[in-house]
């Protein structure tokens, strides 16, 4: 990934978007405007708290469709993801939930993005949605017919091309393994191996909720017991007083709810908080 980040280890901001157009909360007298402006300043906020990168994802549209987002869902989060791109020189990622990998895949290739997290990349989990399959055949080929493919000089977060990149959960929020055993192990496997993912993410039981150390440490040990070339980020629960210890064992970290106002997951982005967790990270990297 160091194709993608100018940081070893990069801290990537969250972008929550508000509810889109089609969704339930969807604010209709603020309209479409409010949501570019939101976007923008979140975006402005990270930036200038020096994370590294930053991930657009439609956060505010619960319920969640499980797979297939519907078509204008795709176009709004293509628009915003735009928007994001040119509020900052960084990396832009995208996530499409709950779980549309070939959404993303197409947002982040039309919107100029240099990555995307795909929920259930492999395999299967048990969600509020239902049972959420993994789509990693789509998102794959999806990827290489439409000119994103890893190496293909295909756009990236740069607009100057090297593809769009895939960062697959293997132990996924809000969600439970259908059967019993070490499915973040095999997970981690699968996803790099079969499902040809670029990165691996690391997560707690929800949003905000922390991730506990032991359990980077075990997928890191499993990458590097089966001498997988994939870094392991984390995605959820980071904050100023964990980060050093998750970066001292990890790849990276994906972070959101502690870098907003009140540590409010919907909150806008408070820079004075994205400065101290950044700071926090720059003493261990």
């Amino acid at each position: 990934m160091s194709e993608v980040f100018d940081a070893a280890t990069p801290v990537i901001g969250m972008v929550h978007l508000p509810p889109l157009p089609g969704a339930p909360r969807y604010d209709r007298d603020r309209g479409r405007e409010h949501l570019h402006d939101r976007a923008r300043r979140d975006t402005e906020r990270l930036a200038a708290g020096g994370v590294d990168a930053v991930m657009v994802e439609n956060f505010g549209d619960a319920p969640f469709h499980p797979d297939d987002v519907p078509k204008h869902t795709v176009a709004e989060m293509t628009a915003l993801a735009r928007t994001v791109r040119e509020a900052c020189a960084l990396p832009v990622g995208v996530n499409v939930l709950r779980n549309d990998g070939p959404a993303a895949v197409a947002v982040a290739a039309a919107a100029g993005a240099a990555f995307c997290r795909v929920n259930v990349h492999v395999g299967a989990r048990v969600a509020d949605q239902g049972v959420l399959e993994g789509e990693a055949h789509e998102t794959t080929r999806l990827r290489e017919r439409i000119d994103a493919g890893v190496g293909d000089g295909a756009t990236d977060g740069d607009g100057d091309g090297d593809g769009v990149r895939v960062l697959a959960d293997v132990n996924v929020k809000h969600s439970a393994p259908l059967a019993e055993g070490d499915w973040q192990a095999e997970s981690l496997a699968e996803s790099a191996e079969r499902g040809l993912a670029d990165g691996v993410v690391v997560s707690g039981a929800r949003t905000g909720r922390a991730t506990p150390v032991e359990a980077v440490e075990r997928a890191v040990e499993r990458r590097d017991r089966l001498g997988l070339d994939v870094p392991v980020l984390v995605g959820s629960g980071v904050t100023a007083d964990g980060v050093g210890d998750l970066l001292s064992v990890t790849d990276g970290a994906i972070v959101g709810t502690a870098l907003k106002e009140g540590g409010e997951t919907a909150a806008p982005v408070d820079v004075e908080r994205v400065r101290e967790l950044v700071a926090a990270a720059d003493a261990v990297r």
